[in-house]
């Protein structure tokens, strides 16, 4: 069976269209304006205000009430253990998705969105990205062509890192990657201080680790997650929009000499296509098939997206 199928008997989702997801807005307030939205939103990514108001004020709304019942279930634990002194551990939204498919600007979206809540005025934003395997050691275990893959993150930092942010810990660190130079910063770290929400956003967030065998250790990022978004679409569609993408790049980004593929902007068009075409399918497709797409059955909630790049589908698990 296809449990991701809006027909499916089975589902553990209910699917919304996003005119009917829209309604459930109710009277949320519109708190960004279109200058702020534009700042956010990622290359390529048509999101507008119109976009906030269909899909992420809905969003917002659900996520505000489940770090409101979560922390009204704290302190009714610190009644029950007569623990006043005991700390919130933060709430984290992990999301995951596709290369190109627009989780960046969905988490950014959504920290602009809830930081405006009064329940969370604290709202942390970190991607994956800063904890992947510097390029030395990717080049050093022939990796570099799996770059995005589970096996090249530091698993350990990955799992460090969240651990210390669910047990409560001030000033946790995690590191700094830059995509001018294609690596991670030796010695930059942000530092994330016991906020009210996490957003936790990478490719790979929901999948699945190796059991261990003495049950010692989390296996999984998501074991950490309150609440897990995927952003979904077609491959064909994800295809497009990577190829535009990196199209774009390199009339943009990659004319920086300093940049990692500014090699790419010295080649005449149909030859930097071809080397997208070859990313894409060599590695991106590959992770995408083999990888992302696989856990998004574990996500709580599903954005399906359109071609016009626009969310089209909401699929919201059962409770």
């Amino acid at each position: 069976m296809d449990q991701l199928a809006p027909t499916e008997k089975y589902s553990p989702y209910r699917f919304f269209s996003a005119e009917q997801w829209s309604k459930f807005r109710a009277d949320t307030p519109m708190t960004l304006s279109e200058d702020e939205i534009s700042r956010l939103r990622s290359l390529n990514d048509p999101v507008d205000l119109e976009e906030v108001k269909r899909i992420y004020l809905s969003l917002s709304r659900l996520l505000s009430a489940h770090v409101e019942a979560s922390q009204l279930l704290f302190r009714q634990r610190q009644a029950f253990f007569n623990a006043l002194d005991v700390v919130k551990t933060p709430f984290i939204i992990g999301i995951a998705g596709s290369v190109a498919v627009g989780k960046s600007t969905t988490a950014r979206v959504l920290k602009e969105l809830l930081a405006r809540w009064p329940s969370s005025p604290k709202v942390d934003l970190i991607t994956t990205d800063g904890f992947l395997l510097p390029n030395k050691v990717l080049r050093r275990d022939n990796l570099m062509e799996r770059k995005g893959f589970p096996d090249s993150y530091d698993v350990g930092a990955l799992l460090r890192f969240l651990s210390g942010i669910k047990s409560a810990q001030r000033n946790v660190r995690a590191p700094v990657y830059s995509h001018l130079t294609y690596d991670v910063i030796p010695g930059e770290f942000v530092t994330i201080d016991r906020p009210d929400i996490l957003i936790f956003e990478g490719i790979n967030v929901l999948q699945p680790g190796k059991l261990p065998k003495d049950g010692k250790i989390v296996p999984f990022l998501s074991d950490f997650f309150d609440f897990a978004i995927y952003i979904d679409a077609d491959e064909k569609l994800i295809h497009h929009w990577y190829i535009a993408r990196f199209m774009r790049l390199r009339e943009t980004a990659f004319r920086n000499p300093d940049s990692f593929f500014h090699r790419y902007s010295q080649l005449s068009e149909d030859a930097a296509r071809a080397i997208a075409e070859g990313l894409w399918t060599n590695i991106n497709l590959k992770n995408l098939r083999e990888n992302i797409v696989p856990t998004r059955a574990r996500a709580d909630l599903i954005l399906r997206k359109g071609a016009n790049h626009l969310v089209e589908e909401v699929a919201l698990r059962k409770l």
